[in-house]
């Protein structure tokens, strides 16, 4: 079976915890201390029988390809993706309206990185990507998300045909941009069975995944500069939209 090397002490612990991934072999620097998310992250390897081996750290870094995993890295299965079919299950189950996020050719893994983590502290039931030309789901985004991609459904589709899907099942797509068609967020529906659409760096999103959204956010600004980074923008429209749906299932999270 392929695999993969997560590394970094919160995102290795994340994906012990969601275990939505087989795991093959947990490795540990050899003089590593065992405390906080590391100790928690053994214990995880331990109950579901990973194998731990301990290694100097010219091995880790041969392992990873890099020095920064933070004494820690894991050979797991690939990603496993999801499709729209099982968000919407996921919606369902949790007695929710369902909340999509959808990534139109996003580019850099830091942004999407960013965007996964901010979909899944707001509650997101589904991330879809495309399947060519964008970033997709790697241990430098697994750990750029601090582990947030391991606790959320992502899935690869064509955009504009999944999107045609979602508004046959009821949900309001909305395109995220700072044209002057677009509205701002208080003339634009973002409660209810939802999907966001957030465009690519540079480019925004494609002639038709436009033209394929009901309606076109646009987020009003005050400074000099005219745009904001696709991933702070998708993550404050993602925040706009979880606020218009009451909050549902806050708990109140750390920052």
């Amino acid at each position: 079976m392929p695999r993969e090397v997560l590394y970094g002490r919160n995102p290795v612990y994340e994906a012990l915890r969601a275990g939505r991934r087989r795991f093959f072999r947990l490795w540990l620097l050899e003089r590593a201390q065992i405390k906080g998310n590391l100790r928690a992250a053994l214990r995880l390897a331990e109950q579901r029988g990973v194998a731990v081996q301990r290694a100097p750290r010219t091995r880790l870094d041969a392992l990873v390809g890099h020095g920064h995993h933070q004494g820690v890295a894991l050979e797991a299965s690939p990603y496993p993706y999801a499709d729209w079919g099982e968000m919407l299950a996921l919606a369902s189950a949790r007695q929710e309206p369902p909340f999509l996020l959808l990534l139109d050719t996003l580019q850099d893994p830091q942004n999407l990185a960013t965007l996964l983590r901010s979909a899944e502290a707001v509650g997101v039931h589904g991330v879809l990507l495309p399947p060519r030309r964008a970033a997709a789901v790697t241990p430098a985004v697994v750990n750029a998300s601090s582990g947030a991609s391991e606790h959320l459904l992502i899935g690869q589709a064509n955009l504009a045909q999944a999107m045609a899907a979602l508004q046959e099942r009821g949900l309001w797509v909305v395109g995220l941009e700072g044209s002057a068609d677009a509205q701002p967020p208080a003339r634009v529906r973002l409660d209810g069975a939802l999907a966001l659409v957030v465009g690519s760096e540079g480019h925004g999103l494609r002639r038709l995944v436009r033209s394929r959204c009901d309606a076109l956010l646009r987020l009003p600004m005050r400074g000099k500069v005219d745009s904001l980074n696709a991933a702070v923008a998708g993550s404050v429209a993602l925040y706009l939209t979880w606020q218009r749906r009451g909050w549902a299932g806050a708990t109140g999270g750390e920052a």
